[in-house]
């Protein structure tokens, strides 16, 4: 069966789900997205990724860009392509206008959703990586949010693209990324933890994308007794840990195998968080 995506509206087949050159997503990148995953037909923690949406394209000065029947529009893509277990992105663009910098006022978005086949999660799934990152520290910096706001997810993704670009000829399949100052950021599509002397660590709020899967882990954290600290960490900080994983909404908890050579690793507490976060995908999505 041909793969079908919903754009503006109606579902069409993979070869004809075009936008328009003109198209500011297309352009300059003037564009906010979500990666959701689904289990089970059902999309995990949907009302934050639909929040966060909205709250990019407030701050891309598009507030009521994102349709009331979105999750209609996910819903449809998944069941047209016979999904349950799935990847989802959903992209709202400032969509066409003539070719300048500054955007028109009035906006008619163009709203894209495509899914793709995953494995099962929750507790009876198994992860999508086939082992834990290997992870390189990078010169590419994290841009400061004074710069571009941090929070907003955008279409616009050059600065991790020039992270992923400093790992070509290394054995490395994710860049950690420093802020300014020189103190640890996130991955390119990624959020860090570690654990040192007992408490879970990971960076503060102001210079990272605070990721979804972030947020639920703190969450899970809190859950089971795991202290949590938040601030700011250096590269060797994390490289002297004695566990460490990422985060993301397809790798859910991937542990942190190598960092600049060091072997670090996941361990007991990893696997408590990774247990706990499973369960609230069953109970989410499986079970409840």
């Amino acid at each position: 069966m041909s793969r079908q995506y919903h754009v503006d509206g109606e579902l069409v087949d993979r070869a004809d789900a075009t936008v328009h050159v003109e198209d500011r997503g297309f352009r300059y990148g003037d564009a906010a997205f979500e990666t959701c995953r689904a289990y089970g037909g059902r999309v995990f923690l949907w009302d934050r990724h639909r929040d966060r949406l909205a709250a990019t394209c407030e701050t891309l000065g598009m507030a009521g860009a994102v349709p009331h029947d979105l999750r209609e529009r996910v819903d449809a893509t998944l069941v047209a392509n016979d999904l349950r277990e799935a990847y989802v992105r959903v992209s709202v663009t400032r969509g066409v206008q003539p070719g300048k910098l500054t955007p028109e006022r009035d906006v008619d978005p163009t709203v894209v959703v495509y899914a793709e086949s995953l494995p099962r999660g929750g507790t009876a799934g198994d992860p999508i990586w086939d082992g834990p990152a290997t992870v390189r520290s990078v010169g590419t910096r994290r841009i400061p949010d004074d710069a571009l706001p941090v929070d907003a997810k955008t279409h616009n993704y050059l600065n991790g693209i020039l992270a992923r670009i400093e790992l070509r000829g290394s054995d490395a399949d994710e860049s950690l990324m420093c802020d300014s100052d020189g103190y640890v950021a996130e991955g390119a599509t990624s959020n860090v933890f570690f654990l040192d002397a007992g408490t879970l660590k990971t960076p503060e709020r102001g210079t990272i994308l605070p990721g979804i899967t972030r947020e639920a882990v703190l969450e899970a954290a809190e859950r089971i007794g795991v202290p949590v600290e938040t601030g700011r960490y250096t590269v060797d900080d994390v490289a002297n840990a004695a566990e460490a994983f990422l985060t993301n909404t397809t790798w859910e908890l991937r542990p942190l195998g190598r960092l600049d050579g060091t072997a670090i690793g996941g361990g007991p507490v990893t696997a408590r968080l990774r247990a706990a976060y499973d369960e609230l995908v069953d109970r989410r999505c499986y079970t409840g």
